[in-house]
């Protein structure tokens, strides 16, 4: 077995032991907001909240959240409501949300990230598992 595939393997296990979909998800979300807050479209500065200020600390939140979320699973119910409540509230602060799209892969994040159920434990030898005959 050569190193890639090792490491590979390694990625794979860390990443199934963390709700890690659910997590990219709202941080990318995060990302997509913090750039559609940014937006200069001709002589238009794209930008509501009060001077700006949530159109920056909305989306750095977000990131924050998902990061946690993948490195701190034990705490996933807590961070993906977070992550749920400034998702929706971005609606508002952040240009609509990110123009629904920041919004929307935000909120879906944060729902897999709630709902993420943890690894599965091995089922112990001699016993067949759930669903076998």
């Amino acid at each position: 077995m050569s190193a890639d595939e090792t490491a590979v393997r390694g990625f794979r296990h860390w990443r199934r032991q963390r709700p890690f979909i659910g997590g990219l998800l709202v941080a990318i979300g995060g990302v997509e907001m913090f750039f559609s807050g940014q937006l200069d479209i001709g002589h238009l500065h794209v930008q509501l909240g009060i001077e700006g200020l949530q159109a920056t600390i909305i989306p750095i939140a977000l990131l924050l959240l998902g990061i946690l979320a993948i490195t701190m699973p034990a705490h996933h119910v807590f961070y993906g409501i977070l992550a749920l409540v400034v998702a929706i509230y971005s609606l508002i602060g952040v240009n609509l949300g990110g123009f629904i799209v920041g919004m929307l892969l935000a909120g879906t994040g944060a729902v897999l990230v709630v709902a993420w159920m943890g690894p599965r434990d091995p089922a112990p030898a001699g016993e067949p598992e759930e669903g076998a005959s």
